[in-house]
């Protein structure tokens, strides 16, 4: 692993897993989105890793449509790194998922390097009354649904976003077996080093929440890769900051945001996704690092820079 004391802290504002009934903080509409992103940002975000919203209802949209309302003022605003999704939500086909990077062209995508069960029908218990129709079938229904990506799903995304627009990836591995696959394709020479390789925990059907899990994951990615990638780690639920935190002490980096944790502390939701980025920054200086800058990024990560995008 390259280690750093310069820290990529990632925010990942609204995601496709958070509905509107579960917190009035979950950035919804286009302008909440932007606003939020811009706040993380100025709270020390050095990456966005952005989803899109239908406007009527709040359910995951992978509209080139609704990036556009938001994304052009997010990139006037701040110089943080902006990160589309490719993962989108389980419903979605994969040329919907890929919508809003053809057409944006952003610097960095994320790239989910594997299938996975994706159960986050829990996070419905705590909800006492939907507001819209759709949300509790999406998510109890979870439990019945794969994200899902193949080989040639995962194949299709490194040729037509990356190698087609110089976009580079947030490769996100929810299992150890997701560390091989991305060997695989770098081995094709599909993709190419350094790799930004984001573990994910605490997911119901991938990797749990465990500190042993991250040590494990670093030492297969370290025989795999030596030093040829950057580790950043995040945890969905109450273990966000806590993995956040192991991740820095060894040498990696970090992601917040309310796709991941709707909560700021046992039993208090976050009021905004900039909340979360201070906590976290506030514990990166403590432990003697630095958060990285945009600028710092670009050049750790080697990207095509902000002014070569599509928006």
């Amino acid at each position: 692993m390259r280690r750093s004391k310069k820290v990529i802290l990632t925010c990942a504002p609204t995601g496709s897993i958070h509905t509107p009934s579960m917190s009035p903080y979950l950035p919804i509409t286009a302008e909440q989105i932007a606003q939020s992103a811009i706040e993380a940002a100025e709270a020390g975000a050095t990456v966005l890793h952005l989803h899109a919203r239908n406007e009527a209802d709040g359910s995951p949209s992978p509209k080139a449509a609704d990036f556009e309302r938001f994304l052009p003022r997010i990139k006037q605003s701040t110089d943080a790194v902006i990160n589309i999704s490719t993962g989108g939500s389980a419903m979605m086909s994969l040329d919907d998922r890929l919508e809003g990077a053809k057409t944006f062209k952003p610097e960095v995508c994320s790239l989910n390097m594997g299938p996975l069960i994706f159960d986050f029908s829990a996070a419905g218990k705590r909800v006492e009354n939907w507001q819209h129709p759709w949300e509790k079938e999406y998510v109890e229904g979870s439990r019945g649904r794969i994200m899902y990506n193949d080989n040639v799903y995962i194949e299709r995304i490194m040729t037509e976003v990356g190698q087609a627009f110089g976009t580079r990836f947030e490769f996100e591995c929810y299992d150890i077996g997701h560390l091989y696959n991305l060997a695989h394709f770098a081995d094709k020479g599909l993709v190419k080093a350094p790799f930004f390789i984001q573990g994910v925990f605490g997911v119901q059907g991938g990797l749990g929440a465990d500190p042993g899990n991250l040590a494990y994951m670093v030492s297969v990615a370290d025989k795999l890769f030596g030093e040829d990638y950057m580790f950043s780690a995040f945890a969905a639920g109450r273990m966000q900051m806590p993995f956040g935190t192991l991740s820095v002490i060894n040498g990696g980096h970090a992601r917040v945001g309310l796709e991941d944790s709707l909560f700021i502390g046992r039993g208090e939701l976050a009021k905004s996704n900039a909340e979360q980025v201070r906590k976290l920054r506030v514990v990166i200086e403590n432990l003697g690092y630095e958060v990285a800058t945009p600028a710092e990024a670009r050049e750790m990560l080697g990207l095509k820079g902000g002014d070569n995008v599509g928006f």
